[in-house]
């Protein structure tokens, strides 16, 4: 799957923006990203090619747990064309890199009930990621999915 982060498409005024994706002929869900067959990179989005080498890689699927490396919050809307603002207006939202192992770092809207009350997001932190049509999504990790 690629993901093409100029698309953009929301589901209400009150939604987090959505990248649209573009799926491969062998989606499958999950986060896709690729490994190299010639050297230790992983990437997402899945890519032919490597980014470091040039060589071939391999579709992979990568965990959906990882650890907050940053966050901020995107309170303006992004350039139009190509963003689309939804039918009530853009709405801020929070946006963080997730590293998963393998040290892949994976841009996420961060799935949070209140942007004026963000104390409780930590730099470390364990969240949850879950792949979907566009960006990855990214919530904080229960106690429950922690222990499991």
């Amino acid at each position: 799957m690629t993901t093409d982060p100029r698309s953009r498409a929301a589901t209400g005024p009150e939604a987090a923006p959505e990248l649209q994706a573009t799926p491969g002929p062998q989606a499958t869900p999950g986060l896709q990203g690729a490994r190299c067959a010639g050297c230790p990179v992983t990437v997402y989005p899945a890519d032919d090619t490597c980014p470091r080498c040039g060589g071939p890689a391999d579709p992979v699927v990568l965990p959906g747990a990882g650890t907050l490396w940053t966050w901020t919050v995107q309170r303006y809307a992004p350039k139009s064309p190509p963003y689309q603002p939804p039918p009530g207006g853009f709405v801020p939202f929070a946006l963080g890199y997730v590293e998963l192992s393998e040290d892949v770092r994976v841009a996420a809207v961060l799935d949070v009930d209140d942007l004026d009350g963000l104390d409780h997001l930590r730099i470390g932190m364990p969240l949850s990621v879950t792949a979907g049509p566009g960006v990855p999504r990214a919530r904080p990790t229960t106690p429950a999915e922690e222990r499991s």
